[in-house]
């Protein structure tokens, strides 16, 4: 990891290692995964992979942590271009997670069934990224409850809500339709509002 607890993006070699070794643990699962099978979907030698990659381990984690850069990317990209008011930010950082989910499923997929795999050492640093990437949606949503924009009673019970919803979609999601990820991402921006927002939208 790089300083501000980054990491540094991977190398065109490392990038054909990272992909073929993710498709291969989403196909069989990391323990069932041959190093030597992933160095072979690469189309490079296994010590081409270990001088990249110590183990299979090391792997998984460099794995899921650019799944987690690729994340803040698509939700950096999409908060750059929002109002500075709450709930444009909490649209467009919806919108950004949506986006994730959808167009990077295989990650998304990775994240959800292989980070118990991780050992301690990386689990912990996983878990440090992780909460610095989901710190966004609490900083939103404080700064709506302090401005009287967001007036929910529950605001963490709201944010816990918000990312389960997001993130079950990958398991639901088909390139095919019927569902666009523009569709989707407005829809569940909307429930998050609705969420922050309940008293705008109780009907007598």
């Amino acid at each position: 990891m790089t300083a501000g607890g980054k990491t540094a993006a991977p190398s065109p070699r490392q990038r054909l290692f990272i992909e073929a070794a993710r498709a291969e643990f989403v196909r069989n699962g990391y323990g069932a995964s041959s190093i030597r099978t992933i160095a072979q979907e690469a189309g490079m030698s296994l010590s081409a992979l270990y001088y990249h990659y110590k183990n299979k381990q090391d792997l998984l984690f460099g794995i899921l942590l650019d799944c987690i850069d690729t994340h803040d990317a698509l939700c950096a990209a999409e908060l750059a271009g929002a109002s500075p008011d709450p709930a444009s930010r909490l649209r467009a950082l919806v919108t950004g997670m949506v986006r994730f989910r959808t167009a990077c499923q295989e990650q998304s997929l990775m994240i959800a069934t292989e980070v118990r795999n991780l050992e301690p050492e990386n689990a912990s640093a996983y878990e440090s990224r992780r909460r610095a990437a989901n710190d966004q949606l609490r900083e939103i949503i404080e700064a709506g409850i302090r401005d009287g924009s967001f007036t929910t009673p529950q605001p963490q019970d709201c944010r816990r809500a918000i990312l389960a919803m997001v993130t079950a979609i990958s398991n639901w999601y088909a390139p095919a339709g019927p569902d666009t990820p523009d569709e989707i991402a407005a829809r569940y921006s909307e429930l998050a509002l609705l969420l922050l927002q309940p008293n705008l939208h109780t009907r007598e």
